[in-house]
């Protein structure tokens, strides 16, 4: 799940331009299973043409991406069952390109094979009283997954191969970030310089506010049933995406059970950290390493984030302190950011 706050407010933004020099447009609408949130600032905005585009882009990624939509190219290329190269689209072999880039550097904690695992335990729609999964269910589940040695990409020839015939492609953990990325492409090509596009909780925000300063995005304390920030960072032509396991999880015989499951063991992650925030150069690997960086965790993600020179801030429970008692973590590179902040 992800989630975070956006702080700033339109209608003050606006007069900071000046009394007609400036507009603020905002569209919002459902796609990829939730929301979108756009808000673009300039000068004699063409709101049709720029809602023709964006409903354009969102289209085009749903009709190739969406897990959801039995006739996407997604969901056709994971019901074949034969083990020749398939031919994709362009989109779909850059997506898959970053993914793997991902799934290499996390040494496999970003997995897009994952979904036989997903629904063995149970993020579905699952009783409260189905059991856990045995051991022979998850090694069995297993045997589906694996991304770096069951999918093949050739990106010259965009041709994508299975190894084995039940491999399944599950997007969500990306499929988000390059939606969002297709519709600031599709801003851009409107002319617009100042934007921040937001879809499901990632965004990306691009030049800055009327105020000639930076986008300031809140990212939410990991709370049950409240609202608050935890910490404010500025954006500028970077994405953003915040993954959580506070809000999708199940209990079963006392033991928690998060909807985060490790493809390297098979199982839900069992460690405190909760909430991982990822600042990128696009919302699509924003939005694929804010993942593989809660399976990992505080500890382990952030020597990972070091080494790549990621942009990570990690919040874990602490539960010598109390029920809602976290403590935070951060990468070098979002030090700097925070740190630009105040400079």
């Amino acid at each position: 799940m992800k989630r975070l706050v956006a702080i700033f407010a339109l209608l003050a933004l606006t007069a900071c331009w000046g009394e007609g020099e400036a507009e603020v447009l905002r569209l919002s609408g459902e796609t990829m299973g939730t929301t979108y949130n756009i808000t673009a600032v300039g000068e004699e905005l063409d709101e049709e043409a720029i809602a023709t585009a964006v409903v354009d882009a969102l289209a085009m990624v749903n009709a190739s991406m969406s897990n959801w939509d039995p006739e996407s190219e997604v969901s056709k290329f994971s019901a074949l069952k034969t083990l020749d190269a398939i031919p994709v689209s362009s989109g779909l072999a850059r997506l898959m390109a970053v993914a793997n880039e991902v799934n290499d550097q996390s040494e496999g904690r970003f997995d897009v094979t994952l979904d036989p695992l997903i629904s063995l335990w149970g993020f579905g729609p699952r009783k409260p009283e189905d059991p856990v999964p045995s051991d022979e269910e998850i090694t069995q589940a297993w045997l589906q997954v694996g991304q770096g040695h069951l999918l093949t990409l050739d990106a010259e020839a965009q041709t994508l191969t299975k190894s084995h015939p039940d491999v399944s492609l599950n997007l969500s953990a990306i499929a988000k970030g390059f939606g969002i990325d297709a519709v600031a492409t599709a801003l851009q090509a409107q002319g617009l310089e100042n934007y921040m596009v937001e879809i499901g909780g990632d965004l990306v925000a691009e030049g800055r506010n009327p105020k000639g300063e930076p986008w300031r995005i809140g990212v939410e304390k990991p709370q049950l049933g409240a609202q608050s920030v935890q910490v404010v960072v500025p954006l500028l032509g970077q994405g953003l995406a915040t993954s959580g396991d506070y809000r999708n999880f199940f209990e079963h015989e006392v033991q928690r059970y998060s909807h985060i499951i490790d493809p390297t063991t098979g199982r839900p992650i069992t460690h405190a950290t909760t909430s991982v925030t990822v600042i990128a150069d696009t919302a699509m690997l924003a939005d694929a390493w804010a993942t593989a960086m809660l399976v990992l965790g505080a500890e382990a993600g952030l020597e990972l984030a070091e080494a790549h020179k990621l942009a990570v801030f990690f919040i874990s429970r602490d539960v010598s302190l109390g029920e809602d008692a976290y403590i935070t973590a951060q990468s070098s590179a979002f030090h700097a950011l925070l740190q630009a902040q105040t400079d």
